[in-house]
């Protein structure tokens, strides 16, 4: 028998989180780039099998944000690559608002972040899943001799960096952000 749960997060509640997100980027300040990263990868790799479906739904988005600093092809734009990383200092903390240890709730307060800031980066995870899927269906083409696998790469990467950062502005002047965390 499944057990839905719905709760809605006003503006002082999303404040919490933007102060809490605050407090684990200013504790990730001491650690690498490649810290934080290794950190939210170990975080999604070790409670992969022990936590609830809402919880590993999220943790496949944390797993996209990794993916978009690691792909050496996508070549995320500075700004953007900090905007993540930023966003993958929380995952950083060890002592986050709920204790990991505790069953089932003891992630929720990680599958919350990871929905914000999937929410916040959306622009971002878009560009990069349709960059995936074309250098996917560009590496199936048999044949395609007229240019080079850099050479359509930096055209498509070019394309969706720009549409980005279109779509990030377009939905930044309709609503308040929880991006201003970054």
């Amino acid at each position: 028998m499944a057990f839905e749960v719905t709760f809605e997060l006003k503006e002082s509640d999303l404040d919490h989180f933007r102060d809490i997100m605050r407090k684990a980027q200013s504790e990730a300040a001491k650690l690498s780039e490649q810290d934080i990263i290794n950190n939210a990868k170990t975080l999604s790799l070790e409670v992969k099998t022990e936590v609830p479906e809402f919880v590993k739904q999220r943790l496949v988005k944390l797993e996209t944000l990794v993916a978009m600093v690691e792909d050496t092809e996508w070549q995320i734009p500075e700004q953007e690559r900090a905007d993540v990383i930023s966003a993958l200092a929380y995952f950083s903390d060890p002592e986050d608002l709920v204790a990991d240890h505790i069953p089932v709730f003891g992630f929720l307060d990680d599958a919350i972040m990871i929905e914000l800031v999937a929410e916040e980066l959306q622009p971002d995870i878009d560009a990069f899943e349709e960059f995936c899927a074309y250098r996917e269906r560009e590496q199936e083409r048999a044949g395609d001799n007229t240019i080079t696998k850099d050479d359509w790469l930096d055209s498509k990467r070019r394309e969706l960096h720009s549409r980005m950062r279109n779509r990030r502005s377009s939905r930044r002047s309709s609503r308040s952000s929880f991006r201003s965390i970054f």
